[in-house]
């Protein structure tokens, strides 16, 4: 059996890995010690010459691979023996052409090396593993034109379903996914016009929901400190105008290309550091980021949130375990990928059109220590 927990993939944008995410049974009895066969070439090996070796009939060779729970044990020993023996692989393109289905589902995600999205793949491969559908991954990065040349490609393979990371996609990437008719799963975010499913959360809330949090702690100025994934650019643009709406502008933002680093985080603190008013609360767009700000304060010795506090982004595993612990915003990408497994395969089950339907499971500010509350003036 595959564990899809343990899939690794380098994060280059347009790199499809087919996960294997399937397995024959776990629960089958193991066959016996094979017997020594001639030598002979496997090549070709067709279920009519398992069914011809095993004594069986070939609907019993098709039971004991698909439905192994109607097969008698001693025939089912028997037909695995001779699988094994011969090597037979089942044609699983022959099934798709006869069945309309190739139990493959197709997921996207910017990366896997941030671990809110990597736990949302694992729990999408893990639900769908034990409906024995097979995973095929692919790596898009933050830019909707690379999601449509990964789509073109995945969408070639035929998958019965596709669950995405965000909504926005170029026009022909939505033109492409509704024409095909299949069932297809935003995740990540939030539309007023979903393509089909929608598993996500508001990131112009979080950005309105933060700014008011961090008013009524106190901090009057501010600065942002983000890369360029358009998801956290539209929670900065909604940070910033709620703000405005409070009368405070301008607000510092500082703008990093590609994935966030700590490098990144510590490079941008010297930069604010020039900074004259004080207390400034530093918003980054993702935990690295904070992470890195807490870095570079801590090898200057300088004092969080005593001089500046700082706000993260994802709760990542390490969050709560900095010096000082890091505040955040918590998405559950766990819940969101058993949710968008779970819609998938109950629209592939009813194999009929539905509306569209939308989830937003929300999120959570989590105050830690580095945006402790301010002292009243």
């Amino acid at each position: 059996m595959f564990d899809p927990g343990g899939l690794s993939c380098p994060d280059i944008p347009g790199v499809v890995a087919l996960a294997p995410v399937f397995f024959l049974s776990n629960h089958m009895p193991k066959p016996q010690k094979p017997r020594n066969v001639s030598a002979r070439s496997t090549q070709g090996v067709t279920v009519f010459e398992v069914a011809r070796l095993a004594g069986v009939a070939p609907i019993t060779v098709s039971r004991v691979l698909n439905q192994p729970g109607k097969v008698k044990k001693d025939t089912l020993l028997k037909v695995l023996q001779v699988i094994e023996e011969t090597g037979y692989v089942r044609n699983q393109i022959a099934g798709s052409l006869a069945s309309n289905r190739t139990r493959l589902v197709a997921v996207i995600v910017p990366v896997l090396t941030n671990p809110i999205f990597s736990d949302t793949y694992q729990a999408i491969a893990t639900w769908l593993a034990k409906a024995d559908y097979q995973v095929l991954l692919g790596i898009s990065g933050y830019h909707a034109a690379q999601e449509e040349e990964l789509i073109e490609v995945v969408l070639s393979r035929r998958p019965d379903g596709i669950i995405l990371t965000g909504t926005a996609h170029t026009e022909l990437s939505r033109k492409r996914l509704q024409s095909t008719g299949i069932p297809v799963v935003e995740t990540w975010d939030m539309t007023d016009n979903p393509i089909d499913m929608l598993i996500g959360f508001s990131h112009e809330e979080i950005g309105r929901r933060e700014a008011q949090h961090l008013l009524a702690k106190g901090y009057r100025h501010f600065a942002i400190m983000e890369v360029d994934d358009p998801r956290g650019l539209r929670r900065s643009a909604s940070f910033i105008g709620e703000l405005a709406l409070h009368g405070i502008t301008p607000c510092h933002r500082q703008t990093f290309q590609g994935l966030p680093t700590l490098a990144q985080g510590r490079a941008g603190l010297v930069e604010l550091l020039g900074f004259r008013q004080r207390p400034l609360m530093i918003v980054c767009s993702s935990d690295t980021l904070a992470h890195g700000v807490l870095t570079e304060a801590a090898s200057r010795g300088l004092s969080v949130p005593g001089e500046f506090a700082v706000m993260g982004f994802g709760d990542m595993n390490f969050a709560a375990f900095t010096y000082p612990a890091l505040s955040t915003v918590r998405i559950d990408g766990t819940d969101i990928g058993h949710r968008a497994a779970a819609a998938l395969l109950e629209r592939l089950k009813v194999k009929t059109h539905s509306p569209p339907v939308v989830t937003d499971v929300g999120f959570t500010l989590v105050d830690r220590d580095s945006t402790a509350m301010l002292p009243p003036l």
